[in-house]
């Protein structure tokens, strides 16, 4: 309980919260967080503080299938990281119900382990209806973390649908996990893997069949088009923390290639105007729906259901109204 006369940080404002989160308030960190998780103005208003301020961590997604093991993997890193005496933040992504919005927010207890280290912290992130999902999000809430001096900030998704390999490749280096027997080429191609991936870790690797999956995976690679960075593959056995610094090392030299010759600041811009792209768009259904009420859109849509107008006209209507941004009804035909 706060006394009589101090603000706490659930009443600041985001630049009071953001200054506090950067002498290392926890409790205004968390505030700021959530903010940003939830969007509207005033985490809009978090969100665009830390974008100005120019901070950038370093980034590493995690991803793969659920019960690849990543949490644990995450886990041993966090570790790594902290025995070269970086500070980490880690951002677990959980699935949100589309029933009740609620999230299982679950790997956090799988790291707790160092819940009492002040160089680390954790936060479970969920979509809960932001502004553009967590595509927006998450880059923000990173951006949050480093402006509040975090250099080193992990992002663990919790599968590899399209959001979750969206968030991943909002990192600069991508590792994605996988089981022994975990599948072919063409469940990789799927999931848009080859794309993303920097990094092929093969955790669970005293489980039979990793000789297998290396053998795939391998292959895989030798039959796409390879750039200056071929993704490596690693062993691991995250329970154990087997293979988990030659895991480490193998990120840090993807970092250190992309900081030569310009790369990561191509994969960051790259990064940005996407973002702005989903920021865009998302603005956009936002406004069609402040102005019309749903009014317009449903019947709009409803000529459309009876194939009086196609969908471009449509969509081209619903647009005109954004720009005329007056709530009126939309051009007849």
């Amino acid at each position: 309980m706060t006394s009589p006369g101090v603000t706490s940080s659930r009443d600041r404002a985001p630049a009071a919260l953001l200054a506090a989160a950067a002498d290392g308030d926890r409790v205004a960190l968390a505030r700021l967080l959530s903010l940003v998780e939830r969007g509207g103005e005033p985490g809009r208003e978090a969100a665009a503080l830390a974008y100005r301020s120019g901070v950038e961590a370093r980034t590493v997604g995690i991803t793969g299938a659920p019960g690849a093991g990543k949490s644990t993997l995450v886990d041993r890193l966090i570790t790594v990281a902290r025995a070269d005496g970086s500070e980490v933040g880690v951002l677990a992504i959980d699935p949100t119900s589309p029933f009740s919005g609620g999230a299982i927010l679950g790997d956090r207890v799988r790291m707790q382990d160092h819940a009492l280290d002040e160089g680390v912290y954790i936060r479970s992130m969920a979509t809960r209806g932001h502004l553009g999902g967590l595509a927006v999000a998450v880059p923000e809430a990173i951006r949050v973390l480093a402006t509040v001096g975090l250099p080193l900030v992990l992002v663990e998704t919790v599968g590899v649908g399209q959001v979750e390999v969206e968030v991943a490749a909002a990192t600069d280096t991508t590792v994605v996990v996988v089981n022994p027997r975990w599948g072919d080429a063409v469940q990789a191609n799927k999931a848009g893997l080859l794309e993303i991936a920097d990094v092929f870790v093969i955790n669970k690797a005293d489980m039979p069949g990793a000789a297998e999956t290396r053998r795939d995976l391998e292959a895989m690679l030798d039959l796409s088009a390879v750039g200056d960075w071929r993704p490596p593959v690693v062993e691991t056995e995250a329970v154990s923390g087997v293979g988990v610094e030659a895991l480490w090392g193998e990120v840090t030299r993807h970092q250190r290639q992309l900081a030569t010759g310009g790369a990561l600041e191509r994969r960051r811009r790259e990064r940005l105007e996407r973002e702005l792209r989903q920021v865009l768009v998302a603005r956009i259904e936002e406004e069609i729906r402040r102005l019309t009420g749903g009014r317009e859109f449903a019947a709009v849509a409803a000529d459309v259901v009876e194939h009086r107008i196609d969908p471009y006209e449509a969509a081209d209507r619903l647009i005109r109204e954004v720009a005329r941004g007056d709530g009126g009804a939309p051009p007849a035909g």
